[in-house]
């Protein structure tokens, strides 16, 4: 796999943030890696935020954080 930044790049931890533009609209999906399979990786897309600044804001990381805590914790039952 190809680490293209014009695509996508780590924001914090295990975060993921996945770039696309759609009718002039930046589009941002947050992702992370679920690797507790040792045949296959499963990419989640926690959601996602049209971008209206350039900085990505702290409460969507945060937001994919908890949620991503939260799909493992309920993984486990």
């Amino acid at each position: 796999m190809i680490n293209d930044p014009k695509l996508f790049k780590k924001l914090k931890d295990e975060i993921w943030e996945f770039r696309t533009k759609y009718n002039g609209v930046q589009i941002r999906l947050f992702a992370f890696w679920d690797k507790t399979e040792k045949t296959e990786t499963l990419v989640v897309s926690t959601h996602g935020i049209i971008k209206k600044v350039s900085k990505v804001p702290k409460a969507e990381i945060e937001k994919a954080e908890k949620l991503r805590i939260q799909y493992f914790n309920q993984k486990k039952t």
